[in-house]
């Protein structure tokens, strides 16, 4: 690896984010420079030569704000400072122009549906009477019953058990994730106000852009009578007019902080995390005028088969032509179970999430193919590389990272695993902790590199095998493809376009072309394909040659071709 970041100059392009490669940080978990077994700023500021040689063009950095850690940061405390664990103001700004003298741009998560319970306008909130102004930034309400000991409707909150929680005087509040993380009255001018001047705070210090959590939960209509959590299932998430998701007023709310974003040259980009129910409705967050990108999630959630990846890749970037958005593809981030775990285990049968009930049993040896896994995992990426709009990655993934599934229940952090019914457990599995498992550095170590000091959840012995220093500079290596891949991916930039190969692309074979002649082939099936031949550029995996020059393409493998 490269000793220094080299200095580069950032050009004011507004289009920078388009077609970038963005890596997510989860601070926690990368790199921990005071050895307290928690991961902090001046630990990505030591690793910002190691990003700078993965040639990724942007960082998005996971909550690192004051918080009690009720969800993993996302319970915040104050959204303009940085936790004392993690580092300081000073660190922050340290590590902004650290990333950007070695070119890489950064945007930093922001949590806007809801505040920490330890936050000083819910503190307020506590102490002051019924009908206040301070009680109205959040969504509090009387109970039903005799003496209003029932809280305002029967609702679940996301991490299990109820949406509503008492206090002192007998109200309840709203709180659609942990009963740590009250909702916000987005309602309320000075919530609305408080958050433009939190735009502009880390806009000013450099930041290039904000990825914004529950983006499709803001807006609410609590009006009377509130539905029951039967009635609010059944109610339909297409026409906007839904109680608590995906309304269309939330986006008179972007439209401000479009204004905003607009101030600054370049103009500060924005990516949704919004669960909407269709390409279209996910569209809304992405257009021009809103936050301009929206995850789409559709390839995680997808089983790796050549149909459901064509379907969806013309899916979403025709909603994106359409409205001018530019698509974003990504596999794995802080949620969900890594990609090279899932595409090791045996397909979901529909009823609960792939992998649940073999998480749940603490990983076993049998029912998983790691290998191939791996080999999936691979391809799908280097598939993901070669479409046009942004790719997000997550941290450790460019090493091959398999989901940590042994943690103990006692050693585990995520409140889902601690609210959720065995029920639940058993549908979604235990929870985030196994992908939030601190990065491997070196190949021995009480944390492999993460730090002088041990990790706040625990390592598996097998990550030395598959750490940065066991793959650094070996070819073949999942980390050696990642740079190469992006590498070549900024020299075959093109056009937000593509053209499906119909010549190849049949039965488990898919193929499409770029302009300029760049050809992406996975076969995602098990079997050998034949290709024509062809200049190889890069690929996931060995690829041979018939006599007469034509690539024999193995199965679980992706190859890009220059014809």
């Amino acid at each position: 690896m490269t000793s220094t970041p080299a200095s580069t100059v950032l050009v004011d392009d507004p289009n920078w984010w388009r077609q970038a490669a963005v890596y997510q940080i989860y601070p926690r978990s990368f790199a921990d420079a005071n050895g307290d077994g928690i991961g902090d700023l001046r630990g990505i500021i030591s690793r910002v030569p190691y990003l700078r040689e993965l040639g990724i063009d942007a960082v998005w950095l996971s909550p690192f704000y004051p918080s009690a850690l009720a969800d993993g940061g996302y319970d915040v405390d104050d959204y303009r400072d940085v936790d004392p664990a993690i580092g300081t103001l000073a660190d922050f700004d340290e590590m902004s122009a650290a990333l950007h003298g070695a070119g890489i741009r950064l945007i930093v998560d922001l949590v806007p549906n809801h505040s920490s319970d330890r936050h000083a306008w819910f503190r307020e909130a506590l102490a002051s009477p019924r009908g206040s102004n301070a009680r109205d930034r959040y969504i509090f309400r009387d109970g039903r019953g005799e003496n209003g000991e029932l809280p305002p409707a029967d609702w679940e909150s996301i991490f299990g058990g109820p949406a509503w929680t008492r206090v002192e005087d007998g109200q309840w509040y709203l709180h659609l994730f942990a009963r740590e993380q009250p909702d916000f009255n987005w309602k309320h001018p000075e919530v609305r106000e408080d958050f433009l001047t939190t735009l502009r705070f880390w806009s000013d210090r450099g930041v290039d852009g904000f990825r914004v959590d529950v983006a499709h939960g803001l807006a609410k209509d609590l009006s009377e009578p509130l539905p029951s959590k039967a009635e609010l299932k059944a109610l339909p998430q297409l026409d906007g007019t839904h109680p608590l998701w995906d309304r269309d007023e939330v986006h008179e709310i972007y439209a401000e902080w479009r204004t905003v974003f607009d101030e600054y040259t370049p103009p500060r980009m924005a990516v949704a995390e919004a669960w909407a129910q269709t390409a279209e409705r996910r569209a809304r967050y992405a257009h021009p005028g809103s936050l301009g990108q929206a995850f789409n999630f559709d390839l995680l959630e997808a089983d790796f088969d050549a149909a459901d990846f064509r379907r969806i890749v013309t899916g979403n970037l025709t909603e994106a032509e359409a409205h001018g958005s530019s698509i974003t593809w990504v596999f794995s981030n802080h949620d969900v179970v890594r990609h090279a775990t899932r595409y090791a285990l045996a397909p979901s049968d529909g009823t609960s999430k792939r992998g649940a009930a073999w998480l749940l049993a603490g990983g076993p040896a049998d029912g998983i193919d790691p290998e191939l896994g791996v080999r999936r995992a691979r391809a799908a990426t280097l598939f993901e590389l070669a479409l046009p709009g942004s790719a997000y990655l997550y941290q450790g993934e460019e090493l091959g990272l398999h989901e940590v599934a042994d943690i103990p229940a006692e050693q585990r952090q995520d409140p889902s695993f601690f609210r959720a019914s065995r029920e639940q457990l058993e549908k979604d599995g235990p929870g985030r902790d196994g992908c939030r498992v601190p990065l491997p550095w070196t190949r021995t170590g009480s944390s492999f590199g993460f730090g002088e000091g041990g990790s706040h959840l625990p390592q598996p012995a097998w990550f030395g095998d598959v750490s940065v220093e066991a793959q650094d500079g070996v070819e073949g290596s999942t980390l050696t493809l990642y740079r190469e891949a992006l590498r070549r991916r900024h020299e075959l930039e093109t056009a937000e376009t593509l053209t499906w190969d119909e010549s190849l692309s049949t039965g488990d074979v898919l193929a499409f072309e770029r302009p300029g002649g760049w050809v992406t082939v996975t076969n995602f099936g098990d079997a050998p394909a034949s290709v024509p031949a062809a200049e190889v550029l890069l690929a996931s995996g060995e690829v041979d040659r018939a006599q007469d020059g034509a690539l024999v393409l193995p199965g679980a493998t992706t190859v890009w071709l220059r014809r």
